[in-house]
């Protein structure tokens, strides 16, 4: 017959075993002092009850362990979701960062008299914004990447517009 062994954390294992040395020594002080039985029966009868203690014990810790294994499942799937809800958020975070960045940038360059935000395709994809489109002359185009540099939350400006008069 092979024996089971669980594993417990420290305090839990210092629970039971003092739970079983209570039982065990609840067990022979309950003897009757009344009773005519010899000494054989009366250890006897303690080793019967130190055992169903025992018994009643393991399954109370098995129990115990059972439950505290389901908690630290159920914390790790928690974690696992509560990780996935930050990814997500932090990926609609940038996303309406990069939306707002787009934006700013082309109310920058409506404001301009000389770049046309209609015509100037804005693009921002992780901070990093990319304009296309007509400039005016190279000033204007300077003036564009300068106003796209501005903005709070850009990285970097990839300025591919084209000097043609509009």
């Amino acid at each position: 017959m092979t024996e089971a062994k669980l594993l417990l954390p420290r305090g839990l294992q210092a629970a039971c075993a003092c739970a079983l040395l209570g039982a065990a020594t609840l067990a022979l002080t309950a003897c009757d002092k009344g009773e005519n039985r010899t000494a054989g029966q009366k250890l006897d009868d303690a080793v019967a009850r130190t055992e169903r203690a025992a018994d009643e014990t393991k399954a109370k810790t098995e129990q115990m362990a059972k439950e505290a294994r389901a908690k630290v499942e159920s914390s790790d799937a928690a974690s696992r979701v509560s990780e996935a809800a930050k990814d997500a958020g932090s990926a609609v975070a940038k996303a309406a960062d990069d939306a707002t960045i787009t934006a700013a940038v082309s109310a920058g360059l409506a404001k301009d008299p000389d770049l046309s935000a209609i015509k100037i395709d804005v693009d921002t994809q992780g901070g990093k914004v990319t304009l296309r489109g007509p400039a005016p002359n190279p000033v204007a185009k300077e003036r564009a990447e300068q106003i796209a540099k501005d903005v709070k939350g850009v990285s970097s400006v990839d300025n591919q517009l084209e000097v043609k008069t509009m």
